[in-house]
């Protein structure tokens, strides 16, 4: 498997399942980048309007405004 996507502390759009009412939302940060489990990497987001930190896959995020690569 190729090395993560992206890394900690860049900026990220979270592309949420149709289900979620914030979908392709802008303003997330990378946090963590999980451990490889499987096909694809996962990682913690955060974004300052919410309280918590999400998870979420690879394939569900992309790049941000400012992105690093």
């Amino acid at each position: 498997m190729s090395d993560a996507k992206f890394t900690v502390g860049q900026n990220v759009r979270f592309q949420a399942p149709s289900i979620t009412r914030n979908q392709g939302q802008e303003g997330y940060r990378v946090t963590r980048i999980m451990p490889l489990e499987g096909d694809e990497y996962e990682y913690r987001i955060k974004s300052p309007a919410e309280a918590h930190e999400r998870v979420a896959k690879e394939s569900q995020l992309a790049p941000g405004r400012d992105a690093r690569m």
